[in-house]
């Protein structure tokens, strides 16, 4: 879980296997996925997917659950104000007499960096 930590945005299984490798930490990078798999079913890490699908991960902030816009360019994350989606979400449990409801919020766009028209565009 270090090496998650270390990372300062969201970062994909194989890109955390190669920096346990780096790091001279033999692993597999099936147990990579599978550690990602357990942290994510108990609420330690937020995860969001990128414009391929892939599952990125990032430590889960003490204070619980996130949501987060990425930046479909370079994978910049931020954390965003939540509290109507919470709410709308705990409502929507309560209205149709589910329990336990999990929901995936995903914001995507371009950072303010990747905006920026380049020299010579």
């Amino acid at each position: 879980m270090h090496l998650l930590h270390d990372c300062p945005d969201f970062v994909s299984a194989r890109t955390l296997h190669a920096a346990a490798e780096s790091a001279g930490i033999t692993v597999g990078l099936t147990t990579v996925y599978r550690t990602l798999h357990l942290l994510e079913r108990a609420g330690r890490v937020d995860v969001v997917r990128d414009r391929n699908g892939e599952r990125l991960y990032r430590p889960r902030a003490e204070e619980g659950h996130r949501h987060y816009v990425v930046c479909r360019s370079c994978g910049l994350s931020r954390a965003v104000e939540s509290e109507q989606v919470e709410r709308w979400a705990a409502d929507t449990a309560t209205r149709t007499g589910f329990t336990e409801v999990d929901h995936t919020v995903e914001l995507t766009g371009f950072c303010t960096d990747c905006s920026r028209p380049r020299h010579g565009e």
